[in-house]
Formats: structure tokens, sequence, C-alpha cells
């Protein structure tokens, strides 16, 4: 979900480096004149797959009264989509190599197109779910097939001007999301945020091909048990944590999802060591910098993400705010996350990353802290508002901060690796977040039935705040000893997705 927030992730993966120096050095005399139209039409696809994260977290009250959600469902609404599109994203960048990235890039835009007109006209949770899950699987073979693209259609000077839009659209997809969703919300009704997708995605479909030039298509290995495994063991570690709001933390329905996570972890890292062509290099967490970075991520995107959960039911159920009015409040929340990962982007390079990790913290665990000790039915404008916005601050700075400690702090050839790591726990941090937050929060989630509705106590909201301020507070104590000293060194351009 930006570096410039809810979604500018560093994904300039080896094998784009590779393809750029072996494939397109002929090219460079005489660019495609058709590479601006392109671009422009890669960013509007890339534009859809953000906006999806953030424009459904406005509509899931409206969700949950048409549809009879239950908590756990309208948790896996949020995080099915994101699940998948992390776990995938890996094998969608070797699909890329092997097949081209023109042909993989058409077909993850078909199957997020088709899977949005499935979502919308949902009319129960596994139809809806169902459709979130393939929502994330195009997503996953859409996203990494577009940045290469992007970044083999242009050269030097161009080649940053094209990564810096594409790098633009992350900030303003989250701003556009919340917005987009409280207005369709309130208009025509919840299953527009899928439907305005399926146009813009048939449009897409039959001009990408006039302006996008066919690929090179080079040898990879497909780790596509690697791929399954790693999805499906943080899917059951999701099933598990969402399982323990219902039946509690020592129940079965919990602890064995739960262990069961863990095995088929280990399992994944005995098949990542085994494969001659492993989804992900195991040897690349025995960096300091990437291990950093990814923790990094994924606590920011964890706590990110969970604000706009929190926050969207929060609002809604306790203060009774509109769909729209809701995605008004979230606005600056989305803006302040855009402006911290501007003036992150600014500092790190001065401050160093250590520093900037640990103030971007510091910043969120301040902001959170006032949701910790108030009422939640309070003012939204002058308690939750500004909390969130002053968190979101510190994310954003932490967003590019993660990014530049794994790329900038490792040796140049080593940077592809290490960003599709981060990458992928980008999008795990905001599966996980919702999930833990949800089940921390379960007493104050309404439970729609079908004679009406049911509501807990607010505590539920205050326990799920103080989570996310402990979190945060721990991660900047956490900063100074994992996060290496030293100024980041960032080559070939910015490293965004």
């Amino acid at each position: 979900m930006t570096r410039a927030e809810p979604h500018t992730h560093a994904h300039v993966d080896a094998h784009v480096d590779a393809h750029v120096d072996g494939h397109v050095h002929g090219s460079v005399d005489s660019p495609d004149p058709r590479r601006w139209t392109a671009l422009a039409l890669i960013c509007v696809a890339q534009f859809m797959l953000i906006l999806d994260v953030t424009v459904v977290n406005v509509a899931l009250p409206r969700m949950a009264a048409d549809l009879d959600l239950a908590r756990t469902s309208l948790t896996w609404v949020v995080t099915a989509y994101t699940l998948c599109f992390g776990g995938l994203m890996l094998l969608g960048g070797r699909l890329a190599d092997a097949l081209g990235a023109r042909r993989t890039l058409l077909a993850g835009l078909a199957l997020f197109t088709a899977a949005s007109l499935v979502s919308g006209l949902a009319v129960n949770a596994p139809m809806l779910i169902g459709g979130r899950v393939a929502q994330g699987v195009g997503a996953a073979l859409l996203s990494p097939a577009a940045l290469a693209l992007v970044t083999t259609s242009f050269h030097g000077t161009e080649r940053a001007k094209a990564l810096g839009v594409w790098a633009a659209i992350g900030g303003t997809g989250s701003a556009v999301g919340v917005l987009l969703g409280g207005a369709l919300t309130d208009g025509p009704g919840w299953p527009w945020i899928f439907y305005v997708n399926v146009p813009v995605g048939l449009a897409l479909l039959a001009a990408l091909p006039a302006v996008v030039p066919a690929s090179v298509r080079t040898p990879a290995r497909l780790d596509i048990p690697g791929a399954l495994l790693v999805t499906a063991a943080t899917g059951s570690l999701i099933y598990g944590l969402v399982q323990a709001g219902d039946t509690g933390w020592t129940s079965t329905a919990t602890l064995l999802p739960l262990f069961g996570s863990l095995l088929l972890y280990g399992i994944f890292v005995t098949v990542e060591r085994a494969s001659r062509a492993p989804l992900m290099d195991l040897r690349m967490f025995t960096r300091r910098p990437v291990v950093a970075g990814s923790f990094l991520m994924l606590v920011a995107t964890a706590l990110l993400i969970s604000f706009f959960f929190l926050g969207s039911v929060q609002l809604q159920h306790l203060n009774g705010f509109s769909a729209f009015r809701t995605g008004l409040v979230f606005l600056p929340v989305a803006v302040t996350t855009a402006v911290g990962a501007h003036l992150g982007s600014r500092l790190v390079g001065t401050i160093g990353p250590r520093a900037c990790a640990t103030g971007g913290m510091t910043i969120a665990a301040l902001g959170c802290l006032p949701l910790a000790l108030v009422a939640p039915g309070d003012n939204a404008w002058t308690v939750l508002l500004p909390a969130l916005s002053v968190a979101s601050l510190g994310l954003g700075a932490v967003f590019v901060t993660a990014t530049t400690t794994a790329l900038g702090l490792i040796t140049p050839h080593e940077a592809g690796l290490a960003s599709g790591i981060v990458n992928t726990f980008h999008e795990v941090g905001g599966s996980i977040g919702v999930a833990l937050v949800s089940t921390i929060a379960a007493s104050s989630i309404e439970v729609p039935t079908t004679t009406g509705t049911t509501t807990g106590t607010t505590t539920g909201f205050t326990a799920a705040f103080t989570l996310c301020t402990v979190l945060a507070a721990a991660a900047a104590l956490a900063a100074p000893v994992l996060v290496p000293r030293g100024k980041p060194r960032m080559t070939g351009g910015p490293h965004v997705h």
C-alpha cells in the first residue's frame, strides 16, 4: 500500500536488469515512438491494482450488511487479495521471463478484469472472496511484467523519468481509492468498486497490444512448488490469526493452522535450498540490510493497512459516518503517507536509514498513542484523523527507508533479488496486519445477522490500536539494532513498483 504508500514498492528484479543489458541496447538509438503511450496505459493498469487495496476498506461495512458477512469473511475480503498478490509476485516475474512480459501482462490484466466482474456480482462470501483471490493472482502476473516493460522501454534519463511516473501513481492510487470507494459505495453501491475495473480493463486489453512491443523471452525455470508453498503457509498463518478472534488463542481451530503454517514454511525452506532455480534466494537473508528492510516493510505495511481497516469499521459503526465521509477522513492519511515518503527520500541520504527508520517508527507510535488512550466513540475529526495522519507521516518515511536499506546497502548485482523479497514482505505484511487487528478488535466489530446486527463493546478498537502502538514502538527500538550504519548507495534509478 508508496513509499509514497500503499504501494510504491521496490520491484526491479535482476531479470529485468539482465533483460535490459542483454536485449535492448540495440534500440537505444531508435527508441520506440509508442513508448510514452505504452507507459500511460501500463500505469493505468497498475493504478487499478493499487486502487483495489484501499478502495475495498471503505466499503466493508456495506458489504457485510448486504451479503451477511461475518467478521472472518470481512477480513478475508481484504487479505485474500494482498496474500495472493504478494505470495505469487516472484513467480509472476519468472513467468514474464519465460513467456514474455507483454503476454504475461495481458494474461494478468484479463484475469484481473474477469475477477473484478465476479467480485461485483458476488451474492455470498465464497463468491466474493474467490473473486478477490483471482484478482490477487491477476495482479501478481500483471505488476512485475508491467514494470519489466517500463524498464526495458526507456533508457538513460528517460528511464528515470518513466520510473518516477510509475512511483507517483502509488501515492495517488491510495488517496483516490478511499474517495472513490466512498463515493461509489454511497452512490450506485459497493459492487461498483469492482465494476469500474471492467470497462477500463477491457479498453486496456484492446489498446495495449498495439503499443507494447513483443518481449524477448529468456529461458527461466519456474519454481511453482515454492510459490504455492509460501502462499499456503502465509494463508494458514492468516487463517489461524483470524480464527483466534472467534475461538481463542489456545483452541485447536487456532493452533492447528498456526503450527501448520510453521510446517509449510519449513518445507518451503527445504524446497528452496534443493531447487536449482529457487523462487527466493534464501542466502539473501544472511544480508543484514535485506533482513532489516524486509522487517521494516512488513511492520509498516501491517500498520498502515490496519489503520484503513480499523478506521473504516469504527467510523461507520461507532461514529455513524457514511462511506463517502469515511473516505474524506482517510484522504489526509493517504496524503500524509505520501508526504512522509517524500521527506524520507530526502532525509535517508543525509541522516542515514538507521536514524530515519527509528524516527519514522517513533512518530508512528506517538501518533497511535492517543487512540490507545481515548474512547473510540470520541470525535473522529479531532482524535482519529489527527492521530492516524501523524502516524502515517512516520510510516511514509519508513517505507522509503525499508527500500533504500535493502537495496542501497548491498552490492548492486544483488539489488534485484533483494527488491523481490522486500516486495513480497510488503504485500504479505498488509494481510497479516489486518488479520491480527481484526482478531484483537473482534468484540467491537458488528456481526450482521439475518434479523439485524449485533454490536459488541468498544474496547476491541482500543485494544487493536494499543497493539499498533506497541508494535510501532517495538520496531522503533529494534531499528537501531537491525539497520546497519552507513548511507544508501542507490543505483539504476528508483526501484519502485
